[in-house]
């Protein structure tokens, strides 16, 4: 039974409170402003768009609703965690499906494969696939992805900024055997090729370098962690990724946190060192006893929010960004191959895809193509019929890419899905288009990428910014700071914020 906000804890805050501004309604925006609310802060949350979720966003096309960022709901125990502090659960705001399908894989060879949520149904799949030698390699990685996963879930990926001697030190004495056993020294695309004969297999679980924005050759075997966080329960939003955003928003006024869409952040306002408030809009000041930038933390460098916060993070600008994309939303109705909620159509020539990106800035001659068909589901593996909702997505350079670049890029991936069995037919009017150029405009001072920063190197997930900076009283949370960009990490972030911000104003209030 649903619980009404009025016998909920914390649904009024005390006015005398501390005030915290949060900038920015993504995600990591939402979980902070949830966290700091819900432990009796006064929250002004912040967003320039007419929506929250930030790059969790939907796009209409003729009427209907299409996801246009995030598709993949895994980790929901992070979602889990912060609605019960508070005294609430996911299921009174969302309703869930679990998938048993994670994904459906094409190759230009011909061949198919499903990957299960199940460990024996993917087993059985691998070793009709790829034979009994494989099946027990994936086995193998299944155990390893999973031991990761646990070695880094409290010791890194909770806690603030942690660098490697502390998380050694934070793994007691087995540290350093078990930090050794996560491979940060190793290529994903390496280790994958230790565990994996078949070239399809390696390119299929490689691909999860992309979900941090980075490529499979440069990334560390770390990344293998994903797989396990997939297999532990990939979850269907009704009615789309943006429902969760619009939960999260609807959480925050009830515990009494004021949310001003259409409101830009023009300047952080500070008193020498210290943070005293946000200029909102050019023309109106809030005063605010800390505040949270949820936005790209080259924001701050590039002097978007003041030269007085300008020197909060070391600045990255001459540093790689991360992936971006060209994506299409589209109503159409899919020909020829058996579509499941999510597909992944590789091309031939992996190597390629992320040298052009990432060395020659241009999408390769053969990407691989991501369809997510929002209309199928758990209980709808047939598929529907009629026009549907799709998403397309190519990986692209997070660079300006001129309209010949981005429709012959287009081209080639509509030929790929041909060549693979399925065809898209759809009017330009029934098309919305977003590219690099676009996702520059979108967030400010990311350059087009989505994901902050590529983790490439051992050192790359150490070297995002922490929830703190060099200013009093002002803090991050986001896809580029630490723990790094996806949908749970990205709460986890604002969680992460949230607690400094406590630690602060304790601080201020003992001094």
């Amino acid at each position: 039974m649903t619980r009404t906000s009025e016998n909920r804890p914390g649904h009024a805050k005390d006015p005398a409170g501390p005030h915290v501004v949060v900038i920015g309604a993504g995600i990591g925006g939402l979980c902070a402003a949830i966290d700091l609310a819900a432990n009796g802060a006064r929250v002004t949350l912040l967003e320039r768009h007419a929506r929250p979720g930030g790059k969790m966003r939907e796009l209409t096309v003729n009427g209907a609703a299409i996801d246009a960022g995030p598709t993949v709901f895994t980790m929901r125990h992070v979602f889990d965690d912060l609605l019960e502090s508070c005294d609430r659960a996911l299921e009174d705001y969302l309703t869930l499906h679990e998938a048993t399908v994670l994904a459906r894989h094409s190759w230009p060879d011909g061949s198919r494969f499903d990957l299960f949520a199940d460990l024996d149904a993917s087993l059985d799949a691998i070793g009709a696939l790829a034979g009994a030698r494989e099946a027990e390699a994936y086995r193998r990685f299944a155990r390893k992805s999973r031991d990761m996963f646990e070695t880094l879930d409290h010791s890194f990926m909770r806690v603030e900024r942690p660098g490697p001697v502390r998380l050694t030190l934070s793994l007691g004495v087995r540290g350093i055997p078990r930090l050794a056993a996560i491979k940060p020294f190793t290529s994903l695309w390496s280790e994958l090729g230790r565990v994996f004969r078949d070239p399809r297999l390696r390119q299929l679980f490689g691909r999860y370098a992309t979900y941090c924005g980075s490529s499979p050759f440069s990334a560390p075997a770390t990344l293998m962690l994903i797989a396990h966080a997939e297999r532990a329960g990939v979850w269907f939003v009704e009615g789309g990724m943006s429902r969760l955003a619009d939960a999260l928003s609807r959480v925050v006024s009830e515990l009494g946190g004021e949310l001003r869409l259409g409101s830009e952040a023009t300047a952080i306002v500070t008193k020498g060192e210290t943070v005293v408030g946000v200029e909102i809009d050019g023309d109106e000041t809030v005063p605010a006893d800390a505040v949270v930038f949820n936005g790209d933390a080259a924001a701050l460098t590039a002097g978007l929010l003041g030269e007085p916060v300008r020197n909060a993070q070391p600045d990255r600008s001459r540093e790689t960004r991360s992936l971006s994309a060209i994506t299409l939303c589209l109503r159409a109705e899919p020909r020829g191959f058996p579509l499941h909620r999510h597909n992944v159509f590789f091309g031939s020539d992996y190597t390629d895809e992320f040298e052009s990106i990432f060395e020659r800035q241009r999408v390769g001659s053969e990407p691989t193509v991501y369809v997510c068909a929002q209309d199928r589901g758990v209980r709808d593996a047939r598929g529907t019929r009629g026009p549907e909702r799709l998403l397309v997505l190519i990986n692209a350079p997070p660079v300006r890419m001129a309209d010949n670049e981005v429709r012959a890029a287009t081209a080639r991936a509509f030929d790929l899905l041909h060549a693979q069995g399925l065809d898209v037919d759809a009017d330009p009017d029934d098309a919305v288009m977003t590219t690099p150029n676009d996702f520059a405009e979108l967030f400010p001072a990311s350059g087009g990428a989505i994901y902050g920063w590529p983790t490439h190197g051992w050192s790359g997930s150490f070297r995002r910014a922490g929830a703190g900076s060099r200013i009093a009283g002002l803090f991050l949370a986001g896809g580029s700071v630490h723990p790094g960009p996806g949908v749970p990490m990205v709460a986890l972030s604002g969680r992460i914020a949230a607690n400094a911000v406590r630690r602060y104003l304790r601080q201020q209030n003992t001094n």
